[in-house]
């Protein structure tokens, strides 16, 4: 119990005093967005590539992984896009963007440290396998369903222009690259130089604390505004509903006991950034999608810790 405190302490320690940090103006806003880049741009894509080159993946069971979160994830999608829609009726584009919040984990900027704090390298590793399908994936999709809607609302839509701008896009993304790039290496055989080496681990290392510091200044941009309840409903969907789910996802799927935790821990997570940076690029769901943020995170310090424990309690 102690070593799980310490850890709720330790994740959530670091993301309010990111918090405090822009709140007093100790540091500038502009100072939390450089921390957010250098993380997403360097800290994260070379912790991916160290993970990679080094992970041992043998008792993962990958497909048994993807099938128990991507099921669970797809479940509470639709039943958020449904509780947007029919309960709390919003448009289509509105309710898509409900679905995303509902299932869409921070598994970047607060899951992977939260991992690596919970269950150390061994369960990066794990964790990398869900992310390297998790953002093509779900924003894949999410794609393909606003080009569906504006299809319907008469928009002339370009399919293959969407599909290869989003190809493009994702080719750009630094983590995929630190993924591929540590799987290209692993797959040659050859060791890392002992300089590159330790300037990897150096800066691979600074990864976790820094990602959670940028992320409790940048929690500063969002605040509370409209749309509170549906906002307060998506949140704990989020935070309950998905790893319920998937608890029964791991047992029916027959993970072994790590990759059953961190995949129940991963479900556990607040929504990301991402289901609002779709919201502002179709004109919907802003406050939906920001508030769900700010709810579920503050929430989380809560519920990742009880998650945790009932994971520890039944998988060991």
């Amino acid at each position: 119990m102690a070593a799980l405190v310490l850890t709720i302490a330790y994740v959530f320690g670091l993301v309010a005093l990111g918090f405090g940090a822009g709140t007093t103006r100790l540091l500038k806003p502009d100072v939390g967005d450089a921390l957010t880049d250098f993380v997403n741009v360097i800290a994260l894509p070379v912790l991916m590539f160290r993970t990679m080159t080094s992970a041992d993946f043998g008792a993962a069971a990958p497909w048994s992984l993807w099938s128990a979160y991507f099921l669970s994830a797809a479940i509470i999608w639709a039943l958020g896009q449904l509780v947007t829609s029919k309960v709390f009726r919003r448009e289509r584009k509105a309710a898509i963007i409900g679905g995303l919040t509902a299932s869409y984990s921070n598994l970047v900027l607060l899951g992977l440290p939260f991992i690596q704090s919970a269950f150390g390298h061994d369960g990066v590793s794990i964790l990398s396998l869900i992310l390297a399908v998790h953002l093509p994936l779900m924003l894949g999709v999410s794609a393909i369903q606003f080009a569906l809607a504006e299809r319907e609302e008469g928009q002339r839509v370009d399919a293959w222009r969407e599909v290869a701008n989003f190809l493009k896009a994702l080719a750009g993304n630094k983590l995929v690259i630190g993924i591929l790039a540590g799987l290209a290496w692993r797959l040659s055989g050859l060791p890392l130089p002992s300089l590159v080496e330790r300037m990897v681990d150096t800066l691979a290392a600074t990864a976790g604390p820094l990602a959670l510091f940028g992320m409790g200044m940048g929690l500063l941009r969002f605040g509370i505004s409209a749309n509170f309840m549906p906002a307060l409903t998506l949140a704990l969907m989020k935070l309950f509903l998905m790893p319920a789910l998937m608890t029964l996802a791991v047992i029916l799927f027959g993970l072994p006991p790590l990759a059953a935790k961190v995949a129940l821990v991963s479900a556990a997570m607040p929504v990301g950034v991402n289901p609002y940076l779709f919201a502002v690029k179709f004109g919907t769901g802003h406050a939906l999608s920001s508030n769900a943020l700010t709810l579920g995170t503050v929430m989380s310090v809560v519920s990742t810790g009880i998650w945790l424990a009932i994971a520890t309690a039944l998988f060991g």
